[in-house]
């Protein structure tokens, strides 16, 4: 595909995967305009629209005047661990209802070709991977039986973009179910570890025979465009590195890379989990992979903090 000229709406365009992507996008030459409830500070001095709302409250009249010809949709609020009561409410308004409000302002956009939706893993029937021997590789038509909210509000926008490729047929849907992103200047537990070391401050370790398929968000950024660029790339396909790795491996490539990194073992009584990405569709509709290791993953991740530090 090429992306001079375009114009990309990005959603969520200040997050961890958003500033990788919209600088992408701006590289290659896009007209992007970026949409986020943060202010668009991250973005320093790329070249884009920006426009700061919470769609949850209603699309913007620039949006749909804008008449994107693809949609990256990242915006999204999750929480990995323990959901807190009112949670319940934070994810309708912000995933669900955010997702069903933006889709009925786009869908009459006459120029939309490609609508690209960032979805999650947790959708997965979560008996396939805890408590398992081995890591197992979830495959697009394993079952479904969202782990928690974050999966059931992701799972319901992928069944409302099925509806509209059936029933409206104007534009390409893809959902892709990413696995566990991490990334520089992220929230992610990989930068919170790096962040804490740094400080000399002790880090917390919650269940080190876990294993996750960690996939960098600038290969996520990269993974994305590579969708949008397929002509093939419909409908639900996996996002990740295709590896399991384990806490343990994380925790021995921070002491390498960290010196004096203090190491606090937390007892977890939660179920062990060992999942990683069937990346078999994925590199059948792109001819590509992500190649970045956990090993040169934290090292980028290590090196922007210290900057950040000077």
């Amino acid at each position: 595909m090429e992306w001079t000229g375009k114009r990309v709406l990005v959603t969520g365009a200040a997050g961890v995967i958003g500033r990788v992507l919209v600088g992408h996008l701006v590289s290659q030459g896009a007209r992007v305009l970026c949409v986020d409830i943060a202010s668009g500070d991250a973005l320093g001095s790329l070249d884009v629209e920006y426009i700061q709302a919470d769609l949850a409250r209603g699309v913007p009249s620039d949006v749909c005047a804008f008449d994107p010809e693809i949609v990256f949709h990242l915006a999204a609020t999750f929480e990995r661990t323990e959901e807190a009561p009112g949670y319940w409410i934070t994810s309708f308004e912000n995933n669900v209802l955010l997702s069903h409000l933006l889709l009925r302002a786009l869908v009459p956009c006459p120029s939309l070709k490609v609508f690209v939706f960032a979805s999650s893993y947790l959708i997965y029937d979560p008996k396939l991977y805890l408590n398992v021997l081995e890591p197992y590789r979830l495959k697009e038509a394993d079952p479904i039986a969202p782990r928690n909210l974050v999966g059931l509000a992701k799972y319901f926008t992928e069944r409302e973009l099925d509806f509209l490729q059936k029933t409206e047929g104007k534009f390409r849907t893809v959902s892709a179910r990413i696995f566990r992103v991490y990334g520089r200047g992220s929230r992610d537990v990989i930068s919170r570890w790096v962040r804490a070391g740094l400080q000399k401050e002790p880090i917390e370790v919650w269940g080190r025979q876990n294993r996750f398929d960690y996939i960098f968000a600038d290969d996520v950024a990269q993974g994305l465009m590579q969708l949008a660029e397929s002509e093939t790339a419909q409908g639900v396909i996996n996002l990740g590195s295709g590896v399991a790795r384990s806490i343990d491996d994380v925790v021995t490539i921070l002491r390498t890379e960290l010196d004096d990194l203090q190491v606090q073992d937390r007892r977890s009584d939660d179920p062990i989990e060992a999942s990683c990405a069937d990346m078999s569709l994925f590199q059948q509709v792109t001819g590509w992979l992500p190649g970045t290791s956990i090993e040169e993953g934290i090292k980028q991740i290590i090196a922007y903090e210290r900057q950040r530090r000077q």
